[in-house]
């Protein structure tokens, strides 16, 4: 919709998903994860839910069921919103059921991505840099935001031991 594609605000990133264009399913969960594109987030709400709203319902009811206690979707891609928030701990527990889908560590494993839309290429390259840095990490998901800080989703495995690290560096004040 227009809004999934126009209502990301100026700073933020997005893929710059134009409206009639056509990606896969896979292609949009590629744009999420590698650069953050916060359109390709907006997109696939819609798609699974509707809406943003109910996706964020969706959200919050699988976060309740996983065990988080601290954490509240109001979005599905993180854009600050004062009631939208969650901790390390209930970050940890969804990354470890995020992490038993195939697709998802392929995703997070994937250092380049390219593909073609029905209406222009595009190549998007993971910026994590723990991958140049650390021998054993096998992907993650870097992200930021001017009011929370950075934080980071990273796996690492070595021999028969996977590990998740969450970090967060927060620009909060308490």
């Amino acid at each position: 919709s227009y809004s999934a594609i126009h209502s990301i605000p100026s700073g933020y990133t997005n893929a710059n998903i134009q409206i009639g264009e056509e990606l896969t399913i896979e292609d949009l969960l590629y744009a999420l994860m590698i650069p953050s594109a916060n359109d390709a987030a907006y997109v696939l709400a819609e798609h699974v839910a509707g809406s943003v709203e109910n996706f964020s319902t969706m959200m919050n009811d699988k976060a309740r069921e996983l065990g988080c206690k601290t954490t509240h979707f109001v979005n599905p891609n993180g854009i600050h919103e004062d009631t939208h928030y969650s901790t390390a701990y209930d970050m940890a527990l969804l990354s470890q059921y995020a992490y038993h889908n195939s697709t998802y560590r392929k995703i997070v494993q994937t250092r380049k991505y390219q593909t073609q839309s029905s209406l222009k290429s595009y190549v998007w390259y993971n910026r994590m840099s723990l991958f140049s840095q650390y021998d054993f990490c096998i992907g993650g998901k870097n992200g930021y935001t001017p009011k929370a800080g950075k934080s980071l989703v990273s796996y690492a495995s070595n021999k028969n031991i996977t590990l998740s690290v969450i970090s967060y560096t927060s620009s909060l004040k308490s």
